[in-house]
C-alpha cells in the first residue's frame, strides 16, 4: 500500500499556505486555502446575527455590479434612514434595502416570479429564505437545472438542490433584483457564470496534479496491485 505523508503548513488566522504531499507516486506543493476563505471569495462575511441584509447587498454591489461596498456602511445607511424597532426586532427589510440602493444610484425592486424567469433576464437576485426556522437574505448568483448557486452571508458560497431551495424560498416567493444602474453588464456577465461556479470550494489534489505535470503525478494515477 501506498504511503501518504502531508504536511500543512497553516497558521491560524491565515487563508493561504502550501501543503507538502509525498507518495509512493511522486512529492507535489499544493497551493490551498482555508475551506473559510474560499467559502468568502465572492461573498461578504455578515459581522451580526441579523446583517444579514446588509451584508447580502454590499456582496450584490461588490461582486456583480463591481462597485465595492462595506458591510457596516451599508449597514449604518440603513440602521440611520429605517424603523430602528422593527430593524431590531426583524432586521432589515427589502424595502430598506431598496431604499439605500435608490439613494446610491440604483434602480431595485421585488418581483414574485420564478428561477426560470431569473435565468431568463440573467441577473443576480437577493433572496428571503426560511432557514431552520431563521428568516435570512442569501444572494442567488446563479440558477441550473439542479441547483442553485447562493452567496451566503452567513455561510459563504454553496451550491443548494433547487428542490431544497424552493422549499425554504416559496414561502416568500420573491426574488429582489437591481434592474438598471451602473454595473448593469458587468452583472448579467457574473450570473450563472463558470468563473463564479467554479468557486465553490473542491478538493485541491486534482488542481496540483494538473498545474504540476510530472512522471511523479503520472504515477500516482496508476493502479496498485490489487487495485482490480
Amino acid at each position: 500500500m501506498a504511503s501518504l505523508l502531508v504536511t500543512l503548513a497553516l497558521s491560524q488566522g491565515q487563508a493561504v499556505a502550501d501543503a507538502y504531499l509525498a507518495t509512493a507516486g511522486g512529492q507535489f506543493n499544493i497551493p490551498v486555502k482555508s475551506m473559510n476563505a474560499m467559502r468568502f471569495q465572492s461573498v461578504i462575511h455578515q459581522q451580526y446575527d441579523f446583517s444579514c441584509g446588509s451584508a447580502a447587498v454590499a456582496t450584490l454591489l461588490t461582486y456583480s455590479y463591481n462597485d465595492p461596498a462595506d458591510e457596516m456602511k451599508v449597514f449604518k445607511w440603513m440602521w440611520d434612514h429605517g424603523d430602528k424597532p422593527v430593524i431590531e426586532k426583524e432586521g432589515f427589510s427589502l424595502l430598506d434595502m431598496k431604499n439605500y440602493l435608490d439613494a446610491h444610484g440604483f434602480a431595485a425592486n421585488g418581483f414574485r416570479t420564478s428561477l426560470r424567469n431569473l435565468a431568463k433576464v440573467n441577473l443576480p437576485a437577493i433572496a428571503l429564505i426560511d432557514f431552520n426556522g431563521y428568516m435570512h437574505f442569501v444572494v442567488v448568483k446563479g440558477v441550473e437545472q439542479d441547483e442553485v448557486l447562493v452567496g451566503d452571508p452567513a455561510l459563504g458560497l454553496r451550491l443548494i438542490s433547487r428542490k431544497s431551495f424552493d422549499a425554504m424560498w416559496k414561502k416568500n416567493g420573491i426574488l429582489f433584483v437591481i434592474t438598471s444602474g451602473p454595473g448593469i453588464k458587468m452583472a448579467k456577465a457574473s450570473f450563472n457564470s463558470i468563473a463564479e461556479w467554479d468557486k465553490v470550494p473542491r478538493a485541491p489534489l486534482a488542481a496540483a496534479m494538473q498545474q504540476q505535470p510530472s512522471l511523479g503525478s503520472f504515477l500516482l494515477t496508476l493502479p496498485r496491485a490489487g487495485s482490480f
